[in-house]
């Protein structure tokens, strides 16, 4: 249920928002990548949904630019 309420949310949004939610989320998954090498991630699970929600984003970035 999470994922549909978060795509709903993201379809919500404007081109530049979108890449500035890319952008937060590139980073994010950076800070969870030092994170595990380091041995202190204890959400582990994050890490999967972060970069499936960077494909949600450049999903909705190709069809706002392909209807444009």
């Amino acid at each position: 249920m999470k994922s549909k309420e978060r795509t709903s949310n993201l379809k919500s949004l404007t081109a530049d928002q979108l890449s500035d939610e890319l952008l937060n989320l590139k980073k994010e998954q950076f800070n969870l990548r030092f994170q595990r090498a380091t041995g202190q991630l204890e959400n582990t699970g994050r890490v999967r949904e972060v970069r499936k929600d960077i494909a949600r984003v450049k999903t909705l970035q190709r069809q706002k630019s392909a209807k444009a």
